[in-house]
């Protein structure tokens, strides 16, 4: 099945397909390898069941109603998440806005709750630790118990370790945050990416001699700012057609004040390709992260910068070379 469905909120989840739901559950931001220990199990019950593979995921974060001053922030937007979940195979994503009437359902009651609103639902997914209800009481434990009472099947996943540690939101996070794209990489199982709209700039990349696009990405979590290797594509495209590329991700501090936001500015590096592509303002894009390459600097002047380019244009091609 391959409806690629996506339903804000469980009010508005009537019409799902035709089948028993097999529904994963968590906020799953990432989408990671851990996640995905309980999707896959949702999708291969699914499939052998001729049924549905759906997950319900939340926006926003909890911690935004419980602790705003400080609150996670996401490592994607649910609309990136959203794609990541289609892509995995899933059929439905029912995004529920978590607010203070979701939060205060009972743990008790939040089988219940969820079998009113999706009446062909069959089994539950979740991670070993999944916590749920008012005040976080219910566990896996409780789970098991009110949803066999409703009639349901529970499947709860180990937590996956990498390098004996388990995979974690919050250990992405910090590796995004210290510029460890390569291992944050292989926590999620996939290239970390942005997506965004291209906007038009200043043309300074051009009049250095490096025209660049300038990606519309405010990311929540913000990873290192400096110098990475990446392959850009537009949005859904195969990957076998993205181009190599450098893409800075920062406050430009040789020729911005501090006051800016950051910017994503990607330059690809076959010059001759990327004029084919029909790629400009207005065109939406996604580019997948691949290298940190150096942090973000300020240059004395703009040829300094300009050398500098060069240099991170020639060990980007260097890195696609290997």
């Amino acid at each position: 099945m391959n409806t690629a469905r996506q339903i804000d909120g469980l009010a508005a989840a009537t019409r799902l397909p035709a089948g028993p739901l097999h529904l994963a559950i968590g906020m799953f931001d990432g989408v990671h390898l851990g996640h995905r220990a309980v999707i896959d199990a949702a999708l291969h019950s699914a499939r052998c069941d001729d049924g549905v593979a759906g997950v319900l995921t939340f926006n926003p974060h909890p911690s935004r109603l419980f602790r705003p001053e400080a609150a996670v922030r996401l490592i994607q937007p649910p609309t990136l998440k959203a794609h990541l979940l289609f892509e995995a195979g899933v059929d439905v994503v029912i995004t529920q806005p978590f607010d203070a009437a979701y939060a205060a359902i009972e743990a008790e009651d939040f089988v219940a709750h969820l079998r009113q609103r999706l009446p062909q639902l069959s089994a539950l997914y979740v991670g070993e630790n999944w916590r749920f209800g008012r005040g976080r009481r219910g566990d896996v434990a409780l789970l098991n118990r009110t949803a066999q009472e409703a009639g349901l099947t529970v499947i709860s996943a180990d937590r996956i370790n990498h390098n004996g540690a388990p995979i974690s939101s919050t250990r992405i996070r910090g590796l995004l945050e210290e510029g460890q794209i390569k291992a944050a990489n292989a926590l999620l199982g996939y290239a970390y990416r942005s997506e965004g709209v291209v906007a038009a700039g200043r043309q300074l990349g051009r009049r250095l001699g490096f025209p660049t696009l300038n990606l519309g990405w405010a990311p929540e979590l913000a990873p290192r700012f400096g110098v990475y290797a990446v392959r850009v594509r537009p949005i859904g495209a195969e990957a076998e057609t993205a181009l190599p590329a450098v893409a800075n991700f920062g406050l430009r501090p040789t020729v911005e004040n501090a006051r800016v936001a950051p910017r994503l500015e990607v330059h690809v590096l076959a010059s001759g390709a990327f004029a084919g592509t029909g790629w400009t303002t207005g065109t939406e894009l996604q580019a997948d992260w691949l290298e940190f390459l150096r942090p973000e600097q300020k240059f004395a002047d703009l040829a300094a910068l300009q050398t500098q380019i060069a240099k991170d244009r020639q060990t980007a091609e260097d890195f696609f070379l290997r």
